[in-house]
């Protein structure tokens, strides 16, 4: 990259978008973008069982395309962020878009196990796209007062997708098979294409991309990586994200096989989790005028450990439904702020290739979570410790990298 792509692009490239009707526009595209791969992920859990059947295998064995999905998308984040900063965001984001759609097609129609896990590789490769270039976008088009407040904002929409995506899903499984739902996955995958035809604007100008191809794109990852502002609050949310990752793995067994509620009663103990991660993104907003995005990142992941250790504690010498609720309640709350603010100061710092810090913030997240959320099952379901003792450790690495990311701030 030259000395002048570099200057251009470490300033943020357009003036804020006036219109309001567009910037909604503009927001819940890319909130969709964010939320597909999730519900891809979410949607066809339930119908897991069916889908085994069906295609002629065993428990494990339909759990593959789960495991595919989501190497697809770490691989895809780390290979389209960076190749979206050397040429543009809208090739990559409107192929990448398309591909999903087409990849759930091939997913609906899958004849063997073989083909399904191939084409959820892809979906998960492709899906990708909207995921890392969503915050890309943001990064390209806000300057640094206004990064808090979209992605709080982006944080707050993407909150809805892990609760509506199982309800969505068991809803239709109630009247129709698993390949039904990637069905409506190729249909939510054409109408955000349609979107980003229509209200998602090329961002990275030619004069601000970087040189060198895709050779010189993915070099851009390490160069990011070496800076030590930008790789500190990449940690952090590689941590934090993977506290929820236990989290979702966890809760399940927690609320239905350790307390015994009924599938409905533990549906509304997530929904009120996720109104409160809805709640903490929208606070993360308004507090981002009176406090820096650093002083907010330090305060929730503080937040957020602490409820996990008095859960820990609490589940050690005696669990209680509404103890553990309320705990799970206020860490959820608290990263509904952790989220945008750590991503806000990420993208703020990595200016110089937004593609390439966004592809090792989203899978830094995932490949941490995949990795360290099967201990929750590991070390036994019958207590809700090994869930609590993951998200408290996951937690305490996330605060200490915190600190460090709010000392570059200051250094």
């Amino acid at each position: 990259m030259t000395a002048h792509h570099a200057e251009n692009a470490a300033r943020p490239l357009h003036a804020p978008l006036g219109a309001s009707r567009q910037r909604a526009r503009l927001l819940v595209v890319l909130a969709g973008l964010s939320a597909a791969s999730p519900l891809a992920t979410d949607m066809y859990v339930p119908g897991l069982p069916d889908l085994a059947r069906s295609l002629g295998t065993d428990a494990s064995g339909a759990q593959m395309s789960l495991t595919g999905f989501l190497a697809g998308i770490i691989a895809g984040q780390l290979v389209l962020g960076p190749l979206s900063d050397a040429i543009g965001r809208r090739p990559v984001l409107v192929s990448g878009t398309g591909l999903f759609a087409l990849f759930s097609v091939v997913s609906a129609l899958a004849p063997t196990l073989a083909v399904l896990n191939a084409a959820r590789v892809g979906q998960g490769f492709s899906g990708a796209a909207g995921i890392v270039i969503a915050r890309a976008v943001v990064a390209d088009l806000f300057d640094d007062s206004e990064l808090a407040t979209v992605f709080s904002r982006l944080g707050a929409i993407g909150a809805t997708a892990p609760v509506l995506a199982p309800l969505v899903g068991g809803a239709l499984l109630l009247v129709v098979s698993w390949r039904y739902v990637f069905a409506v996955l190729a249909l939510i995958g054409l109408l955000l294409l349609l979107g980003v035809l229509r209200w998602v604007p090329e961002s990275h100008p030619p004069h601000a991309r970087l040189t060198g191809g895709l050779v010189g794109s993915l070099r851009a990852i390490g160069q990011v990586a070496a800076q030590r502002a930008v790789i500190a609050p990449v940690l952090t949310l590689a941590f934090g994200g993977t506290a929820v990752f236990a989290y979702i793995a966890g809760t399940a067994f927690v609320f239905q096989d350790i307390y015994h509620l009924a599938p409905s009663l533990a549906s509304l103990v997530y929904g009120v989790n996720a109104i409160g991660n809805m709640a903490g993104s929208l606070a993360c907003g308004r507090l981002a005028r009176r406090w820096s995005a650093e002083a907010l990142l330090t305060a929730s992941a503080v937040l957020a450990m602490t409820a996990a250790a008095l859960l820990l504690v609490q589940v050690t010498i005696g669990s209680t439904i509404p103890v553990t609720w309320l705990c799970l309640l206020l860490s959820l709350t608290a990263f509904g702020v952790f989220f945008p603010a750590v991503v806000t100061i990420a993208q703020g710092r990595g200016r110089t290739a937004p593609g390439a810090t966004s592809a090792l913030l989203g899978s830094g997240q995932f490949l941490f979570g995949a990795a360290v959320s099967p201990l929750v099952g590991l070390f036994g379901t019958r207590t809700p410790a090994p869930m609590a003792a993951v998200m408290a450790a996951c937690l305490v690495l996330a605060t200490l990298a915190a600190s460090v990311t709010r000392q570059t701030h200051q250094s």
